[in-house]
């Protein structure tokens, strides 16, 4: 086609050769970089940083307590543990604290390469979004919710509010904090099981009236009892075999054990009124393991005498299941006039509330553990403990099993992404009718403008500044990014509405080329061409670029393109400031919330394109670079032609202000935005300059398409 030159293929082989070269080279993992110096300034004084862990990457924080050191917190960094690639394609590090209990101390950003947030946003609200984990457990599932979900009634245990305009990147934080507190929590807290999201419940209408001793002949109540002989066993070679007197047959623990929320068990023990009061009080979900000392609360291995604490955790007993102690709290509740079965021995007692975040299963083996503790020494004495444990199996029929958590963390974000989904599909549904049949609308001069212009406007609305969904460059460097170092795209799936689009567009770039996307579904290119119909009645003249400038100009995207895609293999620290070429985060995104030289770059473009019909788009656009590359896979050359468009017909060139139509009548597609506006003159007799030749001349012809170059 005269005057249309494709970009030069040489630059785009060197650039792919150059990628090809650092994803070779470039092998190493990502890694913490904060030394026991660094971790000081974090945790001054009164705390100290211990010695990091062997195994692990994790140091724990000491804290003095009673002329002793007493663990904190355990600090480690996430990208040790969950390198979960951001929306920049590079996973944030948070430098998280976790306290003993699983309780989120504090949560920092160390760094992120978060596209809304860098020169955008600003990294404050991201600051201020971490900082809700503090008092958190990261024994729940904390969700992002919306923005002041708390306040709308969100439960603050297992919601955090989200950041309006970084929806997809709040919920990768989210899953790098959770994600990493929990790999630490197995390794060093003794939580974290796999049946995390597991939700069991004991059947409510199984119930079956049974005694004590037929619910110890079922193995459905334990017990517990530890001799003056095993206790001895156990502490040989110690030195403190020997502890008080008494003969080697006296009971020192004697512990009656039973899981209250399955009603065989719990009603029968409880009887109905307390047991109807404790299911009321312990929710669904949960669950109540009693625990009952059978010996006299002043007898020295009581593990529930006058020391234990109610509502607390008790110190000496304990629940564990696959190898991991399960959070179990008291209860607190009423224990007078309990109601005990008759049958059960007197003595003090303890109901200990497991909650469903735990990942507790009844339905499979789990064990009571309770800890004998001795002392030798007298200045500097020491702490000896031995576990003696009961294992508790009930029937699985006992129980409903089902998942609490449907799929990865983000799959939450499709189920809350769901109604811009159908939105942008029913975009999507209308254009493709309209592309693909010309006739029925395009073909119309009188509708197809007011058709055009309403679907232009819910782009910008909805698809820009509701669904978020504005496609840009950032996304292809987090590509370029992810494949040379994390080798992880999940990524891209907290963004399910741009994630729909990019689909979408990929699949159009094939059959139509670059236009489908930047003509129709790029809400910037929308709201550029909006604002040039509302300019009309200033009557501002386009200013026309002469074709050698023209050419030139249009290459300056290409070069765009390569720039960022280069700095960005090479990992250039300046790759995301070269990306504010893009207008798009200012003018969308943020919607012109920013600082006056990125609001004043965005709005200067929307001007220039009075003057210049989208002058941005065809000259500096780097994602129109790339997507006009791709779109040369295009198979099918779809614009009517005519054997007369270009000789002698030059009206659709002269109307098309893209300057996308060569003189000969060829489509420069890479150049085409599709405004079918050539589609309308081609098929509308009373413009198309052949056609009214041809009813002069009593001729019918039809037209066909010329390929392009």
């Amino acid at each position: 086609m005269s005057g249309v030159q494709r970009p030069g293929l040489a630059a785009l082989r060197r650039l792919v050769l150059a990628l090809s070269c650092l994803f070779l080279a470039d092998s190493a993992t990502q890694a913490g970089e904060l030394d026991r110096a660094g971790l000081a300034r974090y945790f001054p004084p009164p705390l100290v940083v211990g010695e990091k862990d062997d195994i692990l990457p994790v140091w724990p924080i000491l804290k003095q307590q009673a002329g002793s050191y007493e663990v904190f917190a355990y600090a480690f960094e996430s990208i040790d543990f969950a390198p979960i690639p951001g929306f920049g394609g590079t996973p944030p590090d948070l430098l998280v604290a976790l306290a003993p209990d699983g309780t989120f101390r504090d949560v920092k950003v160390l760094s992120h390469r978060e596209p809304v947030f860098l020169e955008g946003l600003g990294s404050e609200p991201l600051f201020a979004f971490v900082e809700q984990y503090v008092g958190l457990s990261a024994r729940q599932p904390i969700r992002v919710g919306r923005p002041n979900a708390r306040a709308s009634g969100a439960s603050p245990q297992t919601t955090v509010d989200g950041i309006a305009m970084a929806t997809a990147s709040t919920r990768t934080i989210n899953q790098s904090v959770l994600a990493s507190a929990l790999a630490v929590a197995r390794g060093k807290l003794g939580f974290g099981a796999a049946n995390v999201g597991l939700r069991v419940e004991a059947k409510a209408d199984l119930y079956e009236p049974l005694g004590l001793d037929a619910l110890l002949a079922r193995g459905w109540v334990r017990r517990l009892t530890v001799t003056r002989q095993e206790a001895a066993r156990a502490f040989r070679g110690t030195g403190l075999e020997e502890a008080g007197e008494g003969a080697q047959d006296d009971i020192l623990a004697d512990l009656y054990v039973a899981l209250l929320d399955v009603p065989s068990i719990g009603r029968n023990l409880l009887g109905p009124a307390r047991f109807e009061a404790l299911m009321r009080e312990l929710g669904p979900g949960n669950h109540a393991v009693m625990v009952l000392s059978a010996g006299p609360s002043d007898a020295p291995e009581n593990p529930l005498g006058e020391s234990f604490v109610l509502g607390s955790v008790p110190e000496r007993v304990s629940v564990g299941q696959g190898g991991l102690v399960v959070n179990a709290r008291d209860m607190a509740v009423e224990r007078r006039g309990a109601g005990l079965a008759e049958g059960l021995p007197a003595g003090d007692w303890t109901i200990l509330r497991i909650d469903a975040a735990a990942g507790f299963d009844p339905s499979v083996p789990w064990m009571l553990t309770d800890k004998i503790v001795r002392e030798r020494g007298q200045i500097l004495s020491e702490k000896i403990t031995r576990d003696f444990s009961v294992e508790t199996t009930l029937p699985g029929n006992l129980f409903h099993r089902e998942s609490a958590q449907d799929g990865p963390d983000w799959t939450e974000a499709w189920r809350a992404r769901l109604p811009a989904l159908v939105g942008i599909a029913g975009m999507v549904a209308l254009l493709v009718p309209v592309l693909v049949w010309q006739r029925r609308l395009v073909a119309d001069a009188r509708r197809f403008p007011v058709f055009r212009l309403a679907f232009l406007a819910v782009t910008v609305a909805f698809v820009g500044y509701g669904a978020q969904a504005q496609l840009s460059i950032v996304t292809l460097m987090g590509l370029v990014r992810a494949a040379l170092r994390t080798h992880d795209f999940a990524f891209l799936l907290y963004d399910p509405p741009s994630l729909v689009l990019w689909a979408f567009v990929l699949g159009s770039l094939v059959l139509w080329g670059r236009g489908t996307f930047c003509g129709w579904l790029c809400p910037f290119g929308a709201m550029q061409e909006l604002i040039a119909w509302l300019g009309c009645p200033l009557r501002i003249q386009l200013v026309v670029v002469p074709p050698a400038l023209d050419q030139a100009l249009r290459k300056a995207k290409y070069v765009v393109l390569v720039g960022l895609l280069a700095a960005t293999a090479a990992g250039s620290p300046a790759a995301d400031a070269m990306a504010e070429v893009e207008p798009f985060k200012t003018a969308i995104t943020l919607s012109f919330l920013r600082s006056w030289p990125f609001v004043a770059y965005a709005v200067g473009l929307l001007v220039l394109n009075l003057f210049v019909y989208k002058g941005f788009c065809r000259y500096l656009c780097p994602l129109g670079a790339g997507l006009a590359l791709a779109g040369r896979l295009r198979i099918l050359d779809w614009i009517p032609r005519r054997s007369e468009c270009g000789t002698p017909c030059q009206l659709c060139k002269v109307r098309c202000r893209y300057g996308a139509i060569a003189a000969d009548g060829r489509i420069d597609y890479p150049e085409c935005f599709q405004c079918m506006d050539c589609v309308t003159i081609i098929h509308d007799p009373g413009q198309c300059v052949p056609q009214v030749v041809a009813r002069r001349h009593a001729k019918r012809i039809v037209p066909r398409p010329v390929p392009a170059r």
